[in-house]
């Protein structure tokens, strides 16, 4: 029974030990979590109306989100569209959240050091692909010279904004972006709630996603250095293209089990997701 007890504490540690290096480590804004704030919610509030937009968005339409809390309560314009990719002609939604146009859905660009979760074709065709911090930051300089070089073991000083493996017009967010994205639905105590999509997520007591701006994401969970996955279903990692050190990256994280958009340091040879913003 000891043994027993001695090896579930092990798989326990483990499992914690992966959650922590996949977008911790000792990141003092991951390690300093989001206080609980007060509660928030959206209300959709639907209307029609023209939107000026850049030619890759083929329609959109718009709508308002009231973020409302004890404190604050600030119309947010949504508008959706869609944009496609030309170097692949693979569509995908767009969502404009007050100031910011990010795509809806996460990257699905085949390249070098990108992955399907499991190894399996579905899993792109449902979450997107899982790339490195070099391959998300396009460290070889095919499409563009701004994140050049960037990679694991290496410390770079990228000219923003960086492209990366985005399509063009659209680039990696920073970490100061994201943050941006986070005052925009609320607060970065209750942006996983509003960010995450109504389903895909695994269950957990209390926990309601309501994909309020309808960025929609979804759990994809990860890549580890060696080649195993980890957490689809659970959970969700995007990378930012912000450098914290040669081995060390800014990366967000949403879990299913609580309502935070964390901050935080992943491994530059981890497979994240990537959500680009345009220009």
């Amino acid at each position: 029974m000891r043994k027993m007890r001695l090896g579930l504490s092990f798989v326990v540690a483990a499992v914690s030990f992966l959650l922590l290096v996949a977008c911790g480590d000792d990141d003092s804004d991951f390690a300093t979590r989001p206080s609980e704030g007060p509660s928030s919610s959206s209300v959709i509030q639907q209307s029609s109306s023209s939107v000026k937009s850049s030619s890759s968005v083929a329609s959109s339409s718009s709508e308002k989100a009231v973020s409302s809390s004890s404190k604050v309560s600030v119309p947010v314009e949504v508008t959706t569209g869609t944009m496609t990719d030309s170097r692949d002609g693979q569509m995908y939604k767009t969502v404009t959240i007050g100031t910011q146009t990010w795509m809806a859905e996460n990257l699905n660009y085949e390249m070098d050091s990108s992955f399907c979760y499991n190894d399996s074709a579905k899993y792109c065709a449902k979450y997107g692909r899982l790339y490195t911090w070099a391959a998300a930051m396009d460290s070889v300089g095919t499409w563009s010279a701004n994140g050049k070089g960037c990679g694991f073991e290496k410390t770079c000083s990228p000219t923003y904004p960086v492209r990366g493996i985005c399509p063009d017009g659209w680039h990696l967010p920073t970490k100061a972006e994201f943050e941006t994205l986070f005052t925009a639905v609320g607060g970065q105590s209750t942006a996983g709630k509003m960010l995450k999509s109504t389903t895909g997520w695994a269950a957990y007591s209390g926990i309601t996603n309501e994909d309020a701006f309808a960025f929609s994401a979804l759990p994809a969970g990860y890549r580890y250095y060696y080649g195993y996955y980890y957490f689809e279903g659970s959970n969700a990692y995007f990378w930012s293209s912000t450098e914290s050190n040669r081995s060390y990256a800014y990366s967000v994280c949403l879990y299913y089990n609580n309502d935070n958009a964390y901050l935080g340091n992943g491994g530059k040879g981890y497979g994240f997701s990537v959500r680009c913003l345009q220009d």
